[in-house]
């Protein structure tokens, strides 16, 4: 943020001299004069203009008149007819300081301020301790970005009045744009003092506390300052900010729809409440704001960008596109929008595209934490680099965003009674309606409340129907949006916790800042992505021996903990239904699925599934998934399906909802490689549908094999893409056969592993109870 200016204007205390009577007028122009100044002290600007100029008509250069008329029109924002009457008032009368010091303010007010300076300093060489001129000259100097400058001229008027308000003011403001935060806040603490009912100064220090990331401070002081002046926008607007950085998203949401009430053509406002709604998931009335802002402000890239990254979410990926090329069209160094745009094509499965794009938003912001983050998620999709290539960009990540956190680290007091009971802090910003919950849930519902005591840190920008079933299976909860990474380590230490649970991984909103600086004696980082966070700061990657097999650890930046296969449970949706008969039998052909995200499909995947389609006559394929709602992008499928012989029609590209109905149409589903899909695979086994997967990279290219060994069917694992073609032909050509498991797979997975919710609570207890052991004999 930018605090505004406080200026001493020329429109407001200006100083009259009175001149000399005159021989042969003298009564008449010095009645007329006092007559004038009365009314132009009352604000009768038009009755005073009429005799100044009355007054001039008798004595062209009467200098006070001349003067004062100049005033008139600096309140009238004439600046420029200002300029030449303070000069022909100069002209006149070159020793009066006053004069010198208005023509300063007129060439300030016009934006002159190389032509204001020598006015100020020819009104400071005649009258040495002109306060008002030195505040002024700092003004301009800190307009020019000559910042010591600034303060040097602040000091030496405050040496003349030590209380004086405006200079005080305006000090902090300076060394505020300076970074200096802590003197800032000294000069806005004694300018409020001066001048209690300000509501700049009271702006000024919410801006400061805001920086400082203590958001109820600036919330007060925001609140002060709509207080002292209830109809400027820009107080709604700022208490909007921080609010939002307090998490309360709906206080923000009404703060900001009232400075629009208040300034209805303030582009910024309409912006930045567009973001809000953005992460309200509010995704129309988003971009309605953002269309808004841009009708305001046509040439904004900061406003393209974001109604680009708006428009990615509604997965209009052309337009989205679109939007963010213009912002970088405006702004070519504009790293935001590098990085957008990187996310706009991985969505699309244009990978190699998006790393380079964000290694551009990186080369542009090597600290550009979230493009670090992203282009890590990114790389696990990619068809054709190594699992050594990627694990070193996540090195990367640990030495930028990592190591450097490792002098904060606290020696940990936790008792080291191994058998006690242990304090578990989960860290998530997926406790909602979120894919999570089908691992989630079994296991917070199924813990022993004797054997741990459940914290959870909400990182949650809204809450919703599930929020509150998660409030209810732990004994703390802690939202978490608005604390800082500093303030949330603080709390989980005061908190106590043993063993604290990353859930997020490298997925967006993620809180690994917190982990890196080791506010528990014991970390661990389980689900999210999928695959290490890169951390060394944490201890351990939670999995199994079918995603991280012996040989892999050099794939990780913890040390994997295997649990037995699978290192995850499973509780399906509420309402998925019975499972139908097997499609194949009345429609007379074999259809093929998947339900994955457009990332994962890839020149291998297309290669192979084509081939499975040519080898299965009259076969096809359901790709179904929310990016293919973009017709763009189905069309853009098609064509890489067509160069391998596959016509349009037996594809079936769209979105349809809920994914179980889709299942209800396919008769084998087929996962992805190099990256698996996730829960889609477990959905798919329990509407009866059975998949074939392709073990690749630990660990996010065994998540398939997982689930098929936790239902004892590790036949439909391949090792190679030609094994992988082989047992989905196979499995479509025994018609009986799929018929058959269609009618048992359910049961397989009710009871098996992968559903036995209570087992895997006790598992994961074990696993924490042995970890802590192990901390406790190491730190004895």
């Amino acid at each position: 943020m930018s605090p505004p200016k406080k200026q001493k204007h020329s429109a407001t205390k200006r100083q009259h001299q009175k001149t000399p009577p005159n021989q042969k007028t003298s009564f008449d122009i010095e009645q007329a004069l006092a007559k004038a100044i009365k009314n132009h002290q009352a604000g009768n600007l038009q009755q005073a203009e009429k005799l100044y100029r009355e007054i001039l008509s008798l004595k062209p250069n009467h200098a006070e008149t001349l003067h004062g008329l100049a005033i008139i029109a600096c309140q009238c924002r004439q600046y420029t007819a200002a300029v030449s009457l303070f000069q022909k008032a100069i002209h006149e009368e070159p020793t009066k300081a006053v004069y010198y010091y208005n023509l300063g303010n007129a060439f300030k007010d016009l934006g002159r301020f190389n032509e204001a300076l020598p006015c100020y300093g020819q009104a400071l060489r005649l009258k040495p301790d002109y306060i008002e001129a030195l505040n002024n000259l700092g003004i301009i100097f800190h307009s020019q970005g000559k910042f010591d400058e600034a303060i040097a001229a602040y000091h030496e008027a405050l040496q003349l009045k030590p209380d004086h308000a405006d200079a005080l003011y305006n000090l902090a403001n300076t060394l505020y744009s300076q970074g200096r935060t802590q003197e800032s806040l000294l000069s806005a603490q004694k300018a409020l003092a001066a001048k209690e009912d300000s509501p700049e100064v009271y702006t000024l220090l919410g801006y400061i506390f805001h920086k400082q990331k203590k958001w109820e401070a600036a919330v007060k002081c925001f609140q002060h300052a709509l207080h002292l002046s209830p109809t400027t926008a820009i107080h709604y607007s700022n208490l909007a900010l921080a609010f939002q950085e307090q998490g309360k998203l709906d206080e923000a949401v009404a703060c900001y729809q009232k400075a629009i009430e208040l300034d209805p053509d303030s582009a910024i406002v309409y912006n930045n409440l567009g973001n809000l709604l953005n992460k309200q998931d509010r995704l129309l009335d988003a971009e309605s704001c953002l269309r808004q802002a841009l009708k305001l402000m046509p040439d904004c890239a900061e406003m393209h960008g974001n109604l680009g990254g708006i428009l990615r979410s509604q997965g209009r990926f052309t337009e989205a596109e679109a939007s963010l090329r213009m912002a970088l069209d405006i702004m070519p160094d504009y790293a935001s929008a590098y990085n957008n745009l990187a996310n706009t094509l991985m969505a699309q499965g244009y990978l190699a595209e998006a790393e380079a794009n964000f290694r551009r938003a990186l080369e542009l912001k090597p600290d550009f934490i979230e493009a670090h983050s992203s282009l890590l998620f990114a790389l696990n999709y990619h068809p054709d680099k190594s699992g050594e290539a990627i694990f070193e960009t996540y090195q990367e990540y640990d030495k930028l965003f990592g190591f450097p956190h490792r002098n904060k680290w606290q020696r940990h007091t936790n008792s080291r009674v191994v058998n006690r009971r242990l304090k578990v802090g989960y860290v998530s910003p997926d406790f909602r309606h979120h894919s999570a919950r089908h691992v989630l849930e079994p296991l917070l519902a199924h813990r022993d409340k004797k054997v741990l005591e459940v914290y959870a840190y909400a990182e949650l920008s809204r809450e919703d129907t599930k929020t509150a079933l998660y409030k209810g299976y732990v004994d703390h909860w802690i939202p978490t949006a608005g604390l800082t990474d500093d303030a949330l380590a603080e709390h989980i230490r005061a908190d106590a916790i043993d063993i604290l649970v990353d859930l997020a991984g490298q997925t967006t909103n993620n809180r690994l800042g917190v982990f890196a600086r080791k506010p528990a004696p014991i970390s661990v980082s389980w689900i999210g992505c999928g695959y290490t966070t890169g951390l060394t700061a944490i201890d351990y990657y939670l999995t199994d021996r079918a995603m991280a097999p012996a040989g892999s650890e050099k794939f990780f930046s913890e040390t994997p903990w295997r649990l037995t296969t699978p290192g995850f449970t499973y509780r399906p949706a509420e309402g998925m239904g019975s499972v139908n008969p097997l499609p194949a039998i009345a429609r007379g052909h074999v259809t093929f699925g998947t339900l994955t995200r457009a990332i994962r499909i890839n020149h291998r995947t297309i290669r192979v599934w084509s081939e499975i389609l040519k080898q299965v006559a009259n076969s096809r394929l359901v790709i179904d998934s929310s990016n293919f709602k973009d017709t763009a992008l189905q069309t853009a499928l098609a064509k890489k399906f067509a160069a391998h012989g596959i016509s349009r029609e037996r594809l079936e590209i769209g979105f349809h909802s809920p994914p179980w109905d889709v299942l209800r149409g396919m008769d084998i589903m087929l996962d992805c490689f190099p990256h698996n899909s996730g829960t889609t695979l477990v959905e798919s086994l329990y509407m009866g549908v059975p998949f074939v997967t392709l073990a690749g990279r630990p660990s996010v290219g065994r998540l398939g094999s997982a689930v098929l060994e936790g239902v004892d069917h590790p036949e439909w694992i391949a090792r190679t893409e030609d094994e992988y073609v082989k047992i989905a032909v196979a499995l479509a050509s025994d018609l009986p056969q799929l018929a058959a498991l269609r009618i048992v797979l359910r049961k397989e997975l009710e009871t098996g592993p992968l559903m036995d919710e209570p087992s895997f609570a006790r598992k994961l207890e074990s696993a924490y109870r042995e970890m802590f052991a192990k901390w406790c004999e190491k730190n004895q």
